[in-house]
């Protein structure tokens, strides 16, 4: 979620303001074969958050300071950021090194130059965009973003006069034991005037710890020149916070997510338990959304007003219509329609799309399908490569057929029709408005509207099967006594069973326990299937 923000001045900007961004370190502390500016935070790599903080400044041109892992950071941003251009920092000399590459693939350059870091995820463009017109407003030479975070291990300390003003940067392991008692940090973030950075760009020395070339040499060097050098404190001191390993990734993250979080609940989106839900930079919520525990919102996943996600849901690129509800449930690439019901324990693949008032239930999976207005698919099936038409009833382990082992196929099912428990539907095929189909129905050729299809065929009872194949087990002994109390099947005239001992027609040599009871039965009229064998229990 983002806020409107304002720009500086464009009068003060010269011929256009340039940023340039520093990705080229190796990050060898992440441990990762993936440039440190690419991981991400709440779907944006942490290079497309200082790219997006910097955004209002309506920079005339955009570099980005490439060294390790060069094709992939340059890849990335063909995706995120088109405009921007890469500079390629073939050795690593530090961030004076960096600046300096950059500076010169742009000799056009001159204004403003504002000198980014490329991991500083919770950077906020608010302060950048302040930051800059301080910086134009004073007529400075360079103006840096300073900070005072609670713990200064490891950073770079402003050190001021006796007056206030800066007079120089040092780093941690250059500074002297009273300059590391100083609070005040840089946050690597400076404003420059064009022409005085390329100036003391090539005053810059190595002869340092590192054997590098600092950029925050810079600012000693302007101020011995005699330049106004000005600095603007972050009110957030977490907003200068870099990412050097995966414990300040996470920690970073966790600072992210409550600040969106946050930002969203002051908008109207109730969150029951706001540390358990997490949700990308660039989801969509409406006033009246309530989030329930453990739910992740993630890519362009909107949600309408009056929708209830969660718990324990994951949605990507999903769209969520208004007072629809999503239950312990997965989805990627879906639409679910204003008042829909999903889960729990439902998962809708891509291309699933749900109409008005349309239900997807327990352990329901769905792919490249749309399911009409008010029609139910309540438990236990598959619904792939299907149209379902509206207020239609799909019965309980349903399975649409649709791959043939080489192609899938489509499958349509009209509008007011009821298919049994436990129907294959082998794509290509399509059932007509008001059709109805029986339990058990493998259904491979068309039905037409109004009509009935079943195949299952008529139930067999084998009289005392258990005793003469299973004789010397638990069930037969519980089958015999079952029997001498007179209990419901014990009967040897029961209508279509029989002899003891003696095989169905069509089963030779034997039923096993399993076609024994298999084909389900379609009871109910002579010759069809009543109303429970056609659709079972309405769901």
């Amino acid at each position: 979620m983002s806020e409107p923000t304002s720009r500086p001045d464009p009068a003060h900007d010269g011929d256009g303001r340039t940023v340039i961004v520093l990705a080229a370190g190796l990050g060898t502390r992440m441990k990762s074969a993936t440039p440190k500016v690419l991981h991400t935070l709440l779907g944006r790599s942490l290079l497309g958050h200082v790219l997006a903080a910097a955004e209002p400044l309506a920079a005339r041109r955009t570099l980005v300071v490439v060294g390790a892992g060069a094709e992939q950071v340059s890849a990335h941003l063909a995706e995120i950021a088109p405009a921007a251009r890469t500079v390629h920092q073939a050795e690593q000399r530090g961030t004076g090194h960096a600046a300096r590459v950059a500076l010169d693939a742009a000799p056009e350059a001159a204004g403003t130059v504002v000198v980014l870091t490329g991991d500083v995820p919770l950077l906020r463009a608010e302060t950048l965009t302040e930051l800059v017109a301080a910086h134009e407003r004073a007529g400075a030479a360079a103006t840096v973003l300073t900070a005072a975070p609670p713990d200064v291990t490891g950073l770079g300390r402003i050190v001021r006069d006796e007056h206030g003003a800066v007079v120089g940067i040092v780093e941690e392991r250059d500074a002297s034991p009273e300059q590391r008692r100083i609070r005040e940090i840089n946050s690597g973030i400076i404003a420059f005037r064009a022409d005085a950075l390329r100036a003391t760009l090539a005053e810059l020395r190595s002869d340092n710890d590192q054997g590098e070339e600092y950029l925050t040499d810079t600012i000693g060097l302007l101020v011995k020149a005699g330049e106004r050098v000005g600095a603007y404190v972050a009110a957030d001191a977490t907003e200068t916070m870099g990412v050097n390993d995966r414990a300040q990734l996470a920690a970073l993250g966790a600072l992210l997510r409550d600040r969106v979080n946050g930002a969203w609940m002051r908008a109207g989106v109730t969150m029951v338990d706001p540390a358990s839900v997490w949700l990308d930079v660039t989801v969509s919520l409406a006033p009246d959304v309530l989030l329930e525990p453990q739910v992740q919102l993630r890519g362009a996943t909107s949600v309408a007003a009056g929708a209830v996600v969660g718990p324990d849901t994951t949605l990507v690129d999903t769209e969520v219509g208004a007072g629809a509800s999503v239950v312990r449930a997965q989805a990627a690439g879906a639409v679910v329609g204003p008042d829909c019901s999903v889960g729990p324990f439902a998962y809708l693949r891509p291309g699933s799309r749900l109409h008005a008032g349309a239900k997807v239930g327990t352990y329901v999976e769905t792919k490249n399908a749309e399911i009409g207005a008010g029609s139910k698919v309540p438990h236990l099936s598959y619904v792939g490569d299907a149209t379902i038409g509206e207020q239609t009833n799909i019965g309980a382990a349903t399975v649409f057929v649709n791959y043939d082992g080489v192609h899938k196929h489509r499958s349509r099912i009209g509008s007011f029709a009821r298919t049994g428990a436990d129907n294959m539907f082998v794509a290509p095929v399509q059932v007509g408005d008001g059709a109805y189909t029986g339990a058990g129905a493998v259904i491979r050729r068309d039905v037409p509207p109004g009509a009935l299809s079943y195949s299952a065929a008529p139930q067999r009872v084998v009289a005392d099967w258990t005793v003469g194949h299973r004789p010397d087990t638990p069930a037969a002994a519980a089958a015999i006594k079952a029997t001498e109390k007179g209990a419901v099947g014990g009967a040897a005239a029961a209508a279509g069973q029989t002899s003891p001992g003696s095989e169905p027609a069509g089963d030779p040599g034997g039923a096993g326990p399993t076609s024994s009871a298999g084909g389900a039965a379609v009871t109910g009229s002579a010759g069809g299937a009543g109303p429970t064998g056609a659709a079972g229990a309405e769901c």
